[in-house]
């Protein structure tokens, strides 16, 4: 399988911010505890995410308010429409990732694109001493059952994901991380396309145009049939 890192060059982010994500995830770990029975399951769920959504963690996050890629700083309508070229084309783009990212969030899934992000980043480990705890720190917040951003995966992919954690390499969350992409791929990717706030993207600036107003007339006698 090709290294999803070479496919997407423009996604490295330095160890500094690698050490700040794992760290707020841990953190917020720590702070929830997760139980399936305990109530508030919801509650914890927008805690951690607004934990995840602190500036260590999307740093340069410039689009504004979920949804609004109107917003989108220096996106020409020439490159929002290489984002329409495919879903690795849209990944490869910061700009195109971080609107991918908020249009997730109006449909209430950004764990998908997370735990994707999540997995480049832990790849990017550099010694086999690191694997272990990033790998529990992803494992407890996505995939475990009732996690608080658990991503959707068949039986089989998560009990061998759970399996590979005793001695966790490079390739642990590969055949996870394949799933969601094709989930987001094949279902998400496409409504995305269709969106509003991604079709205002392609006009050229200054060419949206207010909807014709229909001029009023009075009635007049000569408008009844039959008139003289």
């Amino acid at each position: 399988m090709e290294n999803p890192l070479l496919l997407f060059p423009q996604l490295n982010i330095s160890a500094s911010k690698d050490k700040a994500y794992f760290k707020v995830m841990k953190s917020a770990i720590k702070e929830e505890p997760h139980k399936a029975s305990k109530p508030g399951a919801k509650q914890k769920r927008n805690r951690l995410s607004l934990l995840l959504q602190k500036p260590e963690f999307h740093e340069g996050d410039h689009l504004g308010k979920p949804g609004d890629l109107t917003k989108a700083a220096s996106v020409s309508p020439e490159e929002a429409v290489k984002w329409g070229e495919s879903f690795d084309k849209l990944l490869s783009e910061k700009a195109g990732l971080d609107a991918f990212t908020k249009f997730l969030k109006t449909e209430f899934s950004e764990e998908n694109i997370e735990f994707w992000i999540a997995c480049e980043d832990y790849k990017k480990s550099k010694s086999a001493h690191e694997f272990l705890p990033k790998a529990k720190i992803i494992f407890e917040t996505f995939i475990q059952k009732d996690a608080p951003k658990e991503v959707n995966l068949d039986f089989h992919t998560r009990a061998a994901t759970s399996q590979s954690l005793g001695q966790p390499g490079r390739s642990t969350f590969d055949a996870a991380q394949s799933t969601v992409y094709r989930l987001m791929e094949q279902d998400s990717y496409p409504r995305f396309l269709s969106s509003a706030p991604y079709l205002r993207l392609l006009r050229p600036a200054g060419s949206a145009r207010p909807a014709p107003r229909r001029r009023s007339r009075s009635f007049t006698g000569r408008d009844c049939p039959g008139a003289r």
